[in-house]
């Protein structure tokens, strides 16, 4: 993961000059100037300010006035005494000195980067006062040596107190106290940036909220640490790795066969178990009934005789197995298992014992219990540790016992307190046994995430730590169909903590009604105008109030500028902490800008974890943060679930009943209120709704009411959005999209303040102003997994995806202009070089809220599902548009029996309107695609597929990527405005691909509520297309879009009485695009009908001119250009032309003078069914056409099609090599397949003889330097394997048929990184990842062998290239767009 930016430029703590310390009111160390003026100097000097606490008497002050005294006394005395006595005071202060330095370093090198080294420090041991208020104020500098208890703790008045620490780490010191409080010059010091803290402090806040007798302290309640105006909190622990990720990974139970369990009572006999030493599966599993049947013992004996060296044999007694125990069955298990007790086996005696075949006595592990009374004493337990070929430690235990008159006897095949992680980063350095780690889930459910401890493990390598226990649930290590799903591993101890005492359960008002346990924690509060604050590497656990504001495990409130335009030298930061178990958010930036924050992990905690509160927050930067398990939370609509959100309704008006899904369920691990802020290389690894999600406030909030009236958040440019990675989230991983809502409660809008508003629209322009052209927000290296219904959602343009990976979500992507005609300015949103996986090779495993299981995915097998079973899986959805897909490649879209998963779709159950502007263009798409493309069908999750924007689904298919026919479009196949005769059919995508020209018309009518319009081409009259609106039924107006071929003629019909007011607007029209639209209306009806030109902007109106009449349609088709109209009273229709007279900018919808419009009003008494269908046809009927000829099907491949990169890595500043290995067993040649081959990046290298493949590539470039073919395992391939492969290289084997000598080839296997030569007995075919060279072998290493029914398949690995542990050089200058990004963000380039 990225390694830090370098070293901190916070100030060295230097001495302060000899004299008293005294700072005068209003100063602010640490900074250039303050944000606000100091007060006026006042000469006496203030006394110091009241302190916060209980009744005086008992407080504890302490000062130096006695020290003043004892300095005049002695200064009375040198005037009398002479010039010896002087000097020998002199010399004893000297030596008390020097007493000081060493007690204080104990041996160190005074350091003045160290705060406790500071010799004007006091050495401090106040003990433990419980009751008292101690208050450290005016030239009390106090270096803390011991561990303390206070009622609470004030430091103001330029008063310090600094931990006390030594070299060895030893100094632990514990602070106990209701509260800290830190004002006006006070500071309290853990170590420092360039000193960092190395023993364990401490600080717990304790108290409950019922506790009357203690008051709380304006703004800040109870249980916090406080700064405030002119303070300093200075928290600096020991430098460790925040958080990384596998690099290997990790299979439920530790073990890729999931391990084994068995226990059973009254199984007489030998039960036996045969475990197979390289992958501790489980061969055979057997009872032999030795007391009452010889024939089982000779069957016993044969089979241990038949058992190759090496295999792994467990054997344990259920009841008895003596009385028919032949003699040449024990000489079996002497031989074969080197066992010494089963010759003195007696009945009922409880024996177990563990070996390997051949291993002799040495391998052999047993033990006996005896037998009384229906009672053993105790279990016969037999246990053996092993190594799986591929470097993972399991045991094999037996056990055997009577216990309250029952005979037991069972097995275990576990990875307990044996499974070691590979990580990314070298940890070894700061992680330490005993720490707690957090793995997060890598699935669809964020539950899957578990918790460990760490244990020692001496033969790890830097980059892996052994945990206790195993895990439940599979967490992928690796990169999967292209995308990185590696698992993130972050590390929750710190030797720093700060934590609230918690009672054992919930009491009082702290929510107790939704939550069982206590959820008053601790808080931390950094208010404005601070003098200076820096945390790093500190723990806080316990921290935040659910049931109060304002009362967070971190909050910076009201701050302003903390950064250099804010004064501060040294720009406020919050590096590397670790924020777990809390009860309220994780970090709150409130009306604070420039906030550094980054390292930090956020895990299971209520309500949004990284907060952006009141939508002014702007420049803030969020760089390499990981959150994680962020629940549902009480205090704001946003972070409430459904149950939270219909059950707390005191803020809404009364009687109203909150509506879950519009104005709740968002909670977020990232908040972002303002698009003006930074998020760099971070990790959303688990929310019950969204991971990141930027929402936009149309005014500022809460406690910042008033001081933006407007934010104009909406047009706000995006900050920068770089390499952060989304997944096991329910909602979404990335949302960017809707408002809160920012009035007061009222009975006309009785919906709670602040809670979720679907009124807001993103749509950057420079400087936020509309009039100003457009910003394109860029969203750059975005990695999307395993989220339940979008991988993102995003609203809004100019809007750019680029360099993304999205694999496993319910929709990968969709994406939803800023609004709609006639409010869209024109908008676009394009998606570029990226890559959609439908269902992935990351199967998932169950448990954990994962509800859904079903087969899927390229390989057919069992799977973790979205949504349910039948849910339709698509990879790029499109809604409305204008969207532009080009150079993105799909994989892995399969479709089932039981759903349809497609790489292009649509929104279900769409009333929207669509654009025939959606371009697609330089797609490539996987063998693994079943479904390019699909537009529903009536059936569950669609529905009937009726509504508006289902029938008028289409996109441009560009270049003929997607259908094969260039300059197309793909629409439904039941839409007959689109079609031609010689449109392909398509049936399996439910779809047309139709050449021609196409637009939309915007209908809107006034004054017939509840209608249905019915548009026949007269070409298709008896294929019309029904539509039945927008707008709710009922609605006065109503609104529809539909998508027309240009060149044809139209008539449209009602369900009912005519409207009498039609306004028709030409959407995406291109200049002289036209079409000819006969409305139907009552034969008696007179006509207005005027064009005009309206500018969306100014809602102003332009070149406004009336229709005239011409006495027939024949007459009206002479003069197409003018604005005329005829009505056939026969019919009923009134035919007129729409005819752009202007062109388009860009992705308008409009002409760039406005949006052309023809205005109808019809005055008529009748209220008759206006539907002219049966009269207008056949007279108006058209034979068919295309007005654009169909191209040719191309049948060529796209050399420039797909995305350029093969791996989309949340570290995209490395490389990795993309490998395939096809081996082929005989078993598959009679089944017909006949190929197998060796792909690396992309380059098939194929072979068709049995026998051996070797290909070798160079494990610094990614270059294939040999490539070899063996017949056998003969003395050629042996030299070849021993001399002939180049050193630092990765090794790809495949086999093909029955490859001779394959049981000689293993041992040779092991150089190239195995744990252990494997058994090749009976295995037919292997597919080998190995390296040769280093002094480890890297993580990936790995065999995979097949037999009998066994079938490998097409094996795919990525696998990292260039690095140092390969032995490689390091580039001469690897550019790191984060950390340049960083720099960017923060000021510093």
């Amino acid at each position: 993961m990225p390694a830090s930016d370098g070293p901190s430029r916070f100030p060295v703590f230097a001495a302060p000059p000899p004299g008293p310390h005294q700072r005068p009111p209003g100063y602010v160390p640490g900074r250039v100037a303050p944000v606000r003026s100091p007060p006026p100097a006042k000469a006496p000097p203030p006394p110091p300010l009241k302190p916060h606490g209980p009744p005086a008497q008992h407080r504890a002050t302490f000062n130096l006035s006695e020290e003043s005294q004892r300095r005049e006394r002695a200064q009375s005395l040198r005037k009398r005494r002479n010039t010896l006595i002087c000097c020998g005071a002199s010399f004893g202060a000297f030596f008390l000195f020097l007493i000081l330095i060493l007690s204080l370093t104990k041996g160190d090198v005074l350091d003045e980067n160290c705060p406790d080294h500071d010799p004007s420090l006091s050495s401090w041991n106040p003990g433990d006062k419980p009751d008292k208020a101690v208050v450290v104020g005016s030239r009390n500098w106090f270096r803390l040596d011991a561990s303390a208890t206070f009622h609470s703790l004030t430091i103001q008045s330029g008063g310090k107190v600094v931990f006390s620490d030594n070299a060895d780490g030893s100094k632990n010191i514990m602070l106990r106290t209701r509260h800290i409080l830190i004002e006006d010059g006070g500071a309290l010091h853990i170590g420092a940036p360039k000193c960092r803290y190395r023993s364990q402090a401490t600080i717990v806040l304790v108290g409950r909220s019922d506790d009357t007798t203690v008051p709380e302290i304006p703004d800040l309640g109870r249980k916090f640490i406080g700064v405030l105006r002119g303070g300093t909190l200075e928290l600096h622990g020991t430098e460790r790795v925040s958080w990384s990720l596998l690099t290997r990974s990790i299979p439920a139970s530790g073990l890729v066969t999931g391990g084994y369990a068995f226990q059973r009572n009254f199984s007489r006999g030998i039960n036996l178990r045969v475990v197979d030493q390289d992958t501790a599966a489980v061969l055979i599993s057997e009872r032999y009934d030795t007391h009452d049947s010889r024939n089982d013992s000779r069957r016993l004996t044969q089979l241990l005789r038949s058992l190759p060296a090496g295999r792994i044999v467990t054997l344990a007694v259920g009841d008895s197995a003596v009385k028919s125990l032949l003699g040449e069955t024990k000489k079996a298990i002497e031989e074969k298992l080197g066992s010494t007790f089963v010759y003195d086996l007696k009945y009922r005696q409880a024996w177990a014992l563990v070996s390997v075949i051949d291993g002799g006595n040495v391998s052999c592990s047993e033990d006996v219990r005896e037998h009384e009374n229906h009672e053993t004493g105790g279990r016969a337990l037999a246990r053996r540790n092993f190594t799986t070929v591929d470097g993972v430690g399991f045991s094999v235990s037996a056990y055997s016992e009577w216990k309250n008159g029952f005979p037991i006897s069972g097995f275990q095949v576990d990875a307990v307190d044996q499974v070691v992680l590979n990580l990314q980063d070298e940890v070894k350095p700061t992680w330490h046994p005993r720490d707690q780690i957090v793995v997060a889930s890598t699935d669809y459910s964020m539950y899957q995430a578990e918790e460990f401890m760490l244990l020692p493990c001496p033969h790890c390598t830097s980059r892996q730590v052994k945990i206790q226990g195993r895990p439940q649930y599979n967490h992928i290590g690796e990169i999967v169909d292209g995308i990185d799903m590696r698992g993130e591993v972050a590390l929750l101890s710190r030797n720093i903590l700060i934590h609230g005492q918690m009672e054992n359960s919930c009491y009082g008002d702290n929510g107790c009604q939704f939550y069982n346990h206590d959820t008053y924690g601790g808080h931390i509060k950094i208010f404005g105008n601070f003098s200076s604050v820096h945390l790093s590497h500190v723990e806080l656990r316990n921290m935040g109030q659910q049931a109060e504001r304002d009362r967070y495990p971190l909050h910076f409130h009201l701050c302003d500028d903390v950064d250099q335009r804010g004064g501060y030298r040294e720009p406020t930061y919050v590096d590397g902490l670790s924020i777990h178990h809390c009860f309220s958010r994780c970090l709150s930036i409130h009306a604070t800008n420039g906030l550094l924050v980054k390292h930090t992990v956020g895990y299971d905690t209520l309500g949004h974890c990284f907060f952006l509160e009141d939508g002014i927050e702007q420049r803030n930067t969020f760089y390499h943060n990981l959150g994680l398990l962020t629940r549902p939370g009480t205090l704001l609509p946003t972070e409430r679930n459904e149950t939270l959100c219909t059950s707390i309704k005191d803020k809404v008006y009364k009687g109203y009943n909150p509506s879950p899904s519009t104005e709740c369920k968002a909670v977020s691990t990232f908040w972002i209120a303002n698009p003006n802020n930074n998020l760099i290389s971070n990790a959303a690894a688990g929310s019950q709704d969204a991971g990141i999600w930027f929402v936009f406030h149309s005014a500022s909030t809460g406690d910042s009411l008033g001081l933006a009236p407007e934010t104009k958040a909406e047009l706000t440019p995006l900050g920068i959005f770089y390499n952060n990675r989304v997944h096991s989230n329910f909602k979404a991983g990335l949302f960017i999209d809707k408002g809160v809502k920012t009035t007061a409660t009222t009975a006309s809008d009785p919906r709670e303040y602040l809670c979720l508003d679907n009124s807001a629209r993103f749509r950057p322009h420079q400087d936020a102003d509309p009039s100003r052209p457009r910003v394109a927000a860029l969203i750059d290296t975005l990695i999307s997994f395993k989220n339940n219904d979008l991988g993102a959602w995003i609203r809004g343009g100019d809007i750019i995806i680029q360099n993304s990976g999205f694999a496993d979500n319910g929709v990968g992507l969709s994406f939803a202009s800023d609004g709609s005609y006639p409010k869209d300015e024109g908008s676009s949103q394009e998606v570029t070089q990226s890559l959609f996986v439908g269902e992935s090779r990351n199967r998932g495993s169950s448990g954990g809220q994962n509800k859904y299981l079903g087969l899927g995915g390229a390989d057919g097998k069992m799977r973790t599902l979205p949504r349910n079973r039948t849910f339709p899986i698509r990879g790029f959805q499109i809604y409305d548009g204008p969207v532009r897909l080009t150079r993105s490649t799909f994989r892995g879209f399969v479709p089932t029996a039981e759903r349809f998963t497609s790489a292009v779709g649509f929104s279900l159950k769409n009333t929207w309107q669509l654009t025939p502007r959606n371009n697609l263009s330089l797609l490539s798409f996987h063998p693994t695609v079943g479904l390019r493309a699909f537009f529903g069908r009536p059936g569950q999750w669609f529905e009937e597929n009726d509504l508006d924007g289902d029938k008028n689904s289409i996109f441009h298919d560009v270049d003929g990527s997607v259908s094969g026919y260039r300059d197309t479009y793909v629409g439904r196949a039941d839409n007959y405005l689109i079609q031609h005769p010689d449109c392909a059919n398509v049936s399996r995508w439910n779809a047309v691909v139709c050449s021609g020209r196409y637009s939309q018309v915007y209908i809107q009518t006034q004054g017939a509520p509840s209608l249905s319009l019915s548009i026949s081409r007269d070409e298709y009259p008896n294929a019309p297309l029904v539509l039945r609106g927008i707008n709710s039924q009922g609605a006065l107006s109503q609104q529809y879009q539909p998508v027309l071929m240009m060149s044809k003629s139209y008539s449209l019909h009602w369900n009912g009485a005519a409207p009498r007011e039609v306004v028709l607007s030409l959407i995406n029209f291109n200049k002289d695009d036209w079409v000819l639209v006969g409305l139907c209306y009552p034969s008696e009806t007179t006509f207005q009908i005027m064009a005009d030109i309206n500018d969306r902007q100014s809602n102003s109106f332009d070149e406004m001119a009336d229709y005239g009449t011409v006495p027939s349609l024949a007459d009206l088709q002479k003069r197409p250009m003018e604005r005329k109209y005829f009505f056939d009273r026969t019919v009923g229709l009134l035919w007129l032309y729409l005819r752009a007279r202007h062109g388009r900018d860009a992705h308008s919808y409009c002409s760039s003078k406005g949006c052309e419009r023809v205005k109808v009003l019809a005055t008529t008494a009748s209220k008759q069914t206006c539907n002219c269908t049966a009269k207008a046809y056949p007279k108006y009927t058209k034979t068919p056409s295309a007005v654009v000829p169909m191209p040719a099907l191309n049948t060529q491949p796209c050399k420039d099609c797909g995305a350029k990169q093969l791996v989309f890595s949340s570290e995209p500043w490395t490389s990795s090599l993309q490998t395939q290995i096809k081996s082929l067993s005989t078993k598959e040649q009679q089944s017909g397949d006949s190929s197998s081959f060796i792909t690396v990046n992309e380059v098939i290298m194929s072979f068709s003889q049995p026998g051996y493949f070797l290909v070798s590539v160079d494990a610094c470039s990614g270059k294939v330097s040999k490539k070899t073919y063996f017949a056998k395992m003969d003395t050629k391939m042996e030299q070849y394997l021993k001399s002939g492969i180049p050193k630092r290289s990765i090794v790809l084997m495949a086999t093909r048929g029955q490859p001779q000598g394959l049981v000689s080839v293993a041992l040779h296997l092991v150089q190239f990184g195995l744990a252990k030569s494997a058994d090749l007995h009976n295995k037919e075919s292997l597919a080998l990842w190995g390296f040769l060279g280093g002094s480890s072998p890297p993580p990936w290493v790995s065999l995979q062998t097949a037999q009998g029914d066994e079938l490998l398949g097409l094996q795919e690995r990525y696998l990292p290239l260039g690095l140092e542990a390969y032995g490689c050089p390091p580039p001469a200058s690897q550019t790191r767009k984060d950390l340049e990004l960083l720099q960017k963000a923060t000021g510093q380039q």
